[in-house]
């Protein structure tokens, strides 16, 4: 081109790039992100070291919600003093009933007759053992010897008097132990607590 338009010379006008406004953008937006993380760090800070809005929910809800009730009072077993006991041995091994009878008598139990199964029962015994008494037994005199043979069977006969035959079974080895008896007897007697609405 010619006129006053010519170029003369070596240097030509350099063009700026335009800024770009992106990355201002991006660095406005990271700000905040690390201003947001840095806040709410803090309150989580300060949840941990003063006990936080979690603890004190519960403490409300603990006052308004009253303590929970047993549904039914504590079951009233007999103790083992007042349970006699006969033991009869249903295996072919000697001295089984007196050997469990004199460990229950060391249990507190009292101990009536002793001696070999009748022949309704001798070698017909196939688990650890059957306890059988009156009806009224079911529910206060099996569960407190059942404590000391867990998986005994339980029968009823017609028998009036309040004393529970032991027939021991051909799987028998040996009562449980009287710490297990123990807190198995102190499960039975824990009253139910009642469903809580809370």
């Amino acid at each position: 081109m010619g006129g006053k338009y010519r170029i003369t010379g070596d240097k030509y006008p350099r063009m700026r790039r335009p800024r770009r406004r992106s990355k201002l953008v991006l660095t406005a937006i990271a700000s905040v992100v690390a201003l947001g993380l840095a806040g709410w760090g803090t309150l989580q800070l300060i949840d941990v070291f003063t006990g936080g809005d979690k603890q004190a929910s519960a403490a409300d809800r603990k006052v308004d919600c009253p303590a929970a009730k047993p549904s039914a009072p504590a079951k009233v077993l007999p103790k083992p003093a007042k349970i006699t006991v006969n033991v009869y041995n249903a295996t072919p091994r000697g001295g089984l009933a007196k050997a469990a009878a004199d460990e229950l008598k060391k249990r507190g139990f009292t101990i009536g007759k002793v001696g070999n199964a009748t022949a309704a029962y001798d070698k017909k015994v196939p688990g650890t053992g059957i306890l059988l008494g009156a009806p009224a037994a079911v529910n206060g005199t099996f569960p407190v010897l059942g404590t000391q043979l867990p998986g005994a069977a339980t029968k009823t006969d017609a028998r009036k008097g309040a004393d529970v035959d032991l027939i021991i079974g051909a799987k028998f080895k040996a009562f449980s132990t009287p710490q297990a008896a123990a807190t198995a007897l102190t499960t039975l007697t824990k009253p139910a607590p009642a469903p809580s609405s809370c």
